[in-house]
C-alpha cells in the first residue's frame, strides 16, 4: 500500500512512492509533459506526469484540469536543486476528484478591494498561505513561552460589563435585559487571575470600535497579556524583551521557507536579540524633535512618530514612563514624577510601530478609585476590581502583544489584514 504523506514532510520520502490529496494551484504543459502544482495545505510541490505513462484519457484529463481540481496523484519522490523545498514527484497516478468552476483569482493582478471580497479564496495562494502559516508558529510560540517559564493559561470574558481601554471604542451589544460590550482586553479579570496564581496569561480575541482605516488597524484582533503579581515596571520590561526574543527566534528558525516566498529581509529580525534600547519618553520627544517632528511633551505618538524614532535603532525600542495622560485608569503613576505613568512600549523596527503595551498597575485602593472617578466611569461596575486592592494587594504588572500587528512585522508585509484569515475593519465584515 502507498503511503499517504504530506509536502511539508516530503524529505523524509525521498526515493519513495507516495500519495499527495490536494488541489491544483498552477500548471503548465509541454507536449509530452505536463507540470503540476500542487499545494496540500503544507506546502507547494512540482507533479510530473510523461504522456507515456498514462492512458490518453487520463493525460488529457490532467492536462485540462482547472486551477483548484481537487486531486490525488501518487509518484516517486526525487530530489530536484530547482525546486524551492528540493523535491519533485514523478506522477504514476492521477485522480482527479472534482473539476472546479472557471477560478476567479488568476495569476493576473487583481485589486486589493476584489482580493478582498475573495478572502475566502485568497487565503490559498502562496504569499497569504506563507503568512499564515508564520501567524501560527508566532501563536505557538506565544503558548510555548508562557506555559514554560511558569504562567497559567486562564481564558477570560469576551462580554464585558464596562470599559478597559476607554469608553470610545466600545461594541455595544445586548445582554438579555442590561448591555454588554465586547472585550477591548482581558487585562483587569487577568489582574485577579494573578492575585489566584501568581503568573497568568489569557491569549483571544479582542475589539476595539476604532473608525480608523490606517494599514495598523483592526476592529477584531487576537492578543496575548499575561500578568504578573509581585512584579513591577522593570521586571515586566524584562519579561516582555525575552518573550520577544524567543518568538522572534522560533519564527527564525520555523518558517524559512515561508519568509523566503515573502521575500523577507531576515537580517533585522536576526539582530533582535537583548538588550533592547530603553528610551524614557521625555527623551524620545527630544529626539523626535531633533529628527524633524512637532510632537510636543505630552503627546501620544502617532504612526509616523514611531516610524521616524524606531528607524534609528537596529532592534525594538521600549518607551517607558509615558504621560499618564496618555494611559488608561489603572495605570500606575511614577513616584518620582505623578506626571508620568509607570507605562512602556515597545515600538518594533523599520516602523512596523507599537507591538507590545503593557505597565505596572496602580495597587493603592485609594488611588485606584480616584482614577474611575475622574474618568467618569461607573464606579458599581469596578467594585470587584476594587476587592482586588481591598484583599492582599501587591505590586503587578503585564502587557499586551497583539498578534496581527507582530506577524505583519516579522513577514515585513504594509497592511495588517493580510495577518489573520478573515479581517474585520472599519468598513469590512464579509466574507
Amino acid at each position: 500500500m502507498v503511503e499517504r504523506a504530506t509536502i511539508e514532510t516530503i524529505a523524509k520520502h525521498e526515493g519513495q512512492e507516495v500519495e499527495l490529496r490536494g488541489w491544483l494551484f498552477n500548471k503548465r504543459s509541454s507536449g509530452k509533459l505536463v507540470f503540476l502544482q500542487l499545494r496540500d495545505g503544507t506546502g507547494f510541490m512540482q507533479c510530473v506526469m510523461f504522456k507515456n505513462d498514462f492512458t490518453p484519457e487520463v493525460f488529457e484529463a490532467a492536462k485540462h484540469a482547472p486551477q483548484e481540481s481537487s486531486l490525488i496523484v501518487c509518484g516517486t519522490v526525487r530530489a530536484d536543486a530547482r525546486s524551492k523545498i528540493g523535491f519533485e514527484l514523478s506522477v504514476n497516478r492521477f485522480e482527479l476528484l472534482h473539476a472546479a468552476e472557471e477560478y476567479p483569482i488568476t495569476p493576473k493582478e487583481h485589486g486589493t478591494g476584489f482580493l478582498m471580497d475573495h478572502r475566502h479564496l485568497w487565503i490559498r495562494s502562496r504569499l497569504q498561505h506563507a503568512v499564515l502559516r508564520v501567524r501560527a508558529s508566532v501563536i505557538r510560540a506565544i503558548r510555548d513561552y508562557f506555559d514554560n517559564n511558569g504562567f497559567l493559561l486562564v481564558d477570560t470574558p469576551i462580554f464585558t460589563p464596562a470599559a478597559c481601554e476607554g469608553t470610545t471604542t466600545l461594541f455595544e451589544t445586548k445582554y438579555f435585559e442590561q448591555m454588554a460590550y465586547l472585550t477591548q482586553s482581558g487585562q483587569l479579570y487577568n489582574e485577579a487571575n494573578a492575585m489566584a496564581f501568581g503568573k497568568v496569561y489569557c491569549f483571544g480575541p479582542t475589539f476595539r470600535a476604532e473608525k480608523s482605516k490606517t494599514r495598523r488597524h483592526l476592529t477584531e484582533f487576537w492578543m496575548v497579556e499575561p500578568e504578573m503579581a509581585f512584579c513591577d515596571l522593570d521586571e515586566n520590561m524584562r519579561v516582555a524583551e525575552d518573550f520577544l526574543v524567543y518568538v522572534v527566534s522560533r519564527v527564525l528558525d520555523e518558517r524559512k521557507i515561508e519568509l523566503e516566498a515573502l521575500e523577507r529581509d531576515t537580517a533585522p529580525l536576526e539582530r533582535v536579540q537583548k538588550p533592547f534600547h530603553r528610551l524614557h519618553y521625555s527623551d524620545a520627544i527630544r529626539k523626535l524633535n531633533e529628527l524633524g517632528s512637532d510632537i510636543s511633551w505630552g503627546d501620544d505618538f502617532g504612526g509616523d512618530d514611531e516610524t521616524i524614532l524606531t528607524q534609528q535603532y537596529d532592534r525594538p525600542v521600549m518607551v517607558h514612563r509615558y504621560p499618564a495622560a496618555c494611559k488608561a485608569f489603572y495605570m500606575k503613576k511614577d513616584p518620582e514624577d505623578p506626571r508620568l505613568s509607570m507605562s512602556v512600549d515597545v515600538l518594533a523596527p523599520e516602523g512596523y510601530g507599537e507591538i507590545v503595551g503593557g505597565g505596572q498597575r496602580e495597587e493603592s485602593l485609594e488611588n485606584l478609585m480616584a482614577e474611575v472617578e475622574k474618568h467618569q466611569l461607573p464606579r458599581e461596575a469596578f467594585e470587584w476590581y476594587f476587592d482586588l486592592r481591598r484583599y492582599g494587594s501587591v505590586p503587578h504588572a503585564g502587557f499586551g502583544l497583539g498578534v496581527e500587528r507582530t506577524v505583519t512585522w516579522l513577514c515585513g508585509i504594509r497592511h495588517v489584514r493580510e495577518t489573520i484569515a478573515f479581517p474585520r475593519m472599519l468598513e469590512r465584515l464579509t466574507p
